[in-house]
């Protein structure tokens, strides 16, 4: 029988360059298979290419086939039958693809009104059906809400509904839940195989996760700058990958904890006590305090909307703070940034997530790198320039790039630059803002040892954010973990690794997937076993908890649990918690 799916010496030219070369696999019925690489190594070039999409200016030669259908053939008239209908497309971001000013309903059901494939009631019959089969809330109303009324993983499922709405041949899922907090992704990696295999569909999922790409996919092709490396079935490419450069990437997806450690101050340089923080009336944190000390890390994590990047806001005066005090070395900080004297501005930088917005894309790379040096160091003309080299060479990039536009950088580059940028300040304490979550793999692991080493040399503390769990395990000395704006538990790293969490904290844990395939079928769901609200006193967990205790969890505020490097706020007492984190 032949594939479902046939791909053969696939080549894609852009400005005289190819940017896919000579890639070739083959699908069948049904099954999925993931494409995985650096950025810029072509995955989404190909998977659109299978829409007979490409970027403006490029070119498509050799053969694409659906069926029995030449994708790489068909003119404009039948593209436009095939996209949507035959071959669906799920995107990264789902928050732009839809249009604010219309329902979800109106949305969902536009592909099969479009290609007259049912009428108005049939299709909004249908949508609701796939709402069930997402595990959607309210899956009868929730087509009536607008985009700006649903969460990022309601939205995303909701994408994936618009996709899979005509029963297409093809789905192509493009780095679909990169965006996601752990425990929402569990959610939406679940539903999407469900959905997938109730409409039959053959896809092609597009990754840089390979714990994800293990739960998803049947087989792999490993790319690297356009061409193929390696490819075959999933569990040989992931357990005994043949190729060099398949090991590098595989290597990278293993965060190793950092082989030496640093030289970490005894007093405390940067201290946060009872901080309390909002957005006009909305509280977002709630009592914070922490303690770190020359050269030392905390890691805080916690899904979206826990308040991590507002603590960051916080300590650098970007958000003015409502309550408590912020310290640098015995001195307490201004609320805001209105009082902040150009040297406490110095001493504490934020390394934004998103380099693409946190950089001027008119500026060349010495331009970016000179203003802070002029401005905190008065430093110009050849004494600018040569610490501008001594920066690039800080963070392992040629000293030639500093004519470069800052736009006609790599991803992995320009967050290079833009951490190059906040240590041209020459800071204390590093406020690190999920610098890895929009790169790849390889990239991000690089990312994060250059911080790490530079942390060690230059005596940097650092307060690293992340909902990589993993990452940091493996980089910190100690872990902070928000839930809803509070402080739920704090410990240092050789007590976060024993396992006695928080309910939440094993929540966390729990839906970060391993890699091995059949780990997303039997990732425990934990229910909470108390119906009702959390009252502003009571546990911000109760309504999601597992383990809470019926008259006490939701009578009386929960107890701070503390001993040997770890502190909680829970109800149980920590003998307790070490069996039910087991």
């Amino acid at each position: 029988m032949s594939a479902h799916v046939a791909v053969k010496d696939l080549r894609i030219t852009a400005g005289g360059k190819a940017i896919v070369d000579g890639v070739s696999f083959e699908i069948e019925r049904g099954q999925v298979l993931a494409l995985i690489g650096e950025s810029g190594s072509g995955k989404t070039t190909i998977a659109l290419a299978l829409m007979g999409h490409s970027r403006f200016g490029a070119t498509i030669s050799g053969e694409v086939r659906l069926g029995e259908t030449r994708v790489d053939r068909l003119d404009d008239a039948g593209l436009q039958a095939l996209r949507g209908r035959r071959v669906a497309y799920v995107a990264q971001s789902a928050a732009s693809a839809f249009n604010p000013s219309r329902t979800i309903m109106a949305q969902v059901t536009e592909p099969l009104l479009v290609h007259r494939l049912a009428g108005k009631e049939e299709a909004e019959a249908r949508a609701v059906d796939l709402f069930r089969a997402l595990a959607l809330p309210s899956p009868e109303t929730i087509g009536a809400r607008y985009p700006h009324q649903l969460s990022g993983g309601q939205l995303q499922r909701l994408m994936a509904a618009m996709a899979l709405i005509t029963r297409p041949e093809l789905v192509i899922l493009d780095e679909p839940t990169t965006a996601l907090d752990v425990t929402t992704q569990v959610e939406v990696l679940k539903a999407f195989k469900v959905a997938i295999a109730s409409v039959g569909a053959t896809a092609i999922y597009v990754s840089h996760d390979l714990a994800v790409v293990a739960q998803m996919a049947d087989s792999i092709l490993v790319l690297n700058q356009g061409r193929t490396r390696e490819q075959g079935a999933a569990e040989q490419v992931l357990h005994a990958p043949a190729d060099d450069y398949t090991r590098t990437l595989m290597g990278a997806a293993r965060p190793h904890a950092r082989s030496a450690p640093a030289v970490v101050g005894k007093e405390a340089l940067l201290k946060v006590e009872g901080v309390h923080a909002a957005y006009g009336k909305v509280p977002v944190l709630r009592d914070i305090s922490l303690s770190l000390a020359k050269g030392a890390t905390l890691g805080v994590i916690g899904e979206s909307g826990s308040g991590k990047s507002t603590l960051a806001r916080v300590i650098a005066g970007l958000l003015p703070r409502s309550a408590g005090s912020v310290s640098l070395a015995g001195e307490e900080l201004p609320k805001g940034l209105e009082g902040r004297s150009r040297e406490q501005f110095r001493r504490v930088q934020l390394v934004f997530q998103n380099a693409d917005t946190a950089l001027n894309p008119v500026q060349t790379v010495g331009q970016a790198l000179a203003r802070p040096l002029a401005f905190y160091h008065g430093l110009k003309g050849a004494a600018a320039e040569a610490e501008v080299a001594r920066l690039l060479d800080l963070i392992r990039l040629p000293a030639h790039l500093a004519t470069r536009n800052v736009r006609q950088l790599s991803g992995g580059q320009k967050q290079r630059v833009n951490l190059a940028r906040a240590l041209a300040a020459r800071p204390e304490v590093l406020l690190c803002d999920e610098v890895t979550s929009a790169l790849d793999t390889v990239v991000g692991a690089a990312i994060l040892e250059l911080i790490d080493e530079l942390r060690r040399e230059l005596g940097i503390a650092t307060v690293f954010i992340s909902h990589d769990i993993s990452t940091v395990r493996a980089f910190c000395d100690q872990v902070l973990v928000l839930y809803g704006g509070t402080a739920v538990e704090q410990a240092d790293a050789a007590a976060f690794g024993r396992g006695v969490h928080h309910p939440y904290t094993d929540l966390l844990t729990d839906s970060v997937p391993e890699m091995r395939a059949g780990w997303l079928e039997q990732a425990r769901t934990r229910k909470a076993v108390l119906a009702g609200e959390s009252g502003d006193d009571l546990c911000r967990f109760l309504p999601r908890c597992p383990v809470a205790i019926a008259g006490t969890c939701n009578a009386a505020p929960p107890p701070l649990r503390s001993g040997d490097g770890l502190a909680l706020l829970c109800h149980h007492e920590l003998h307790d918690l070490e069996g039910m984190s087991a």
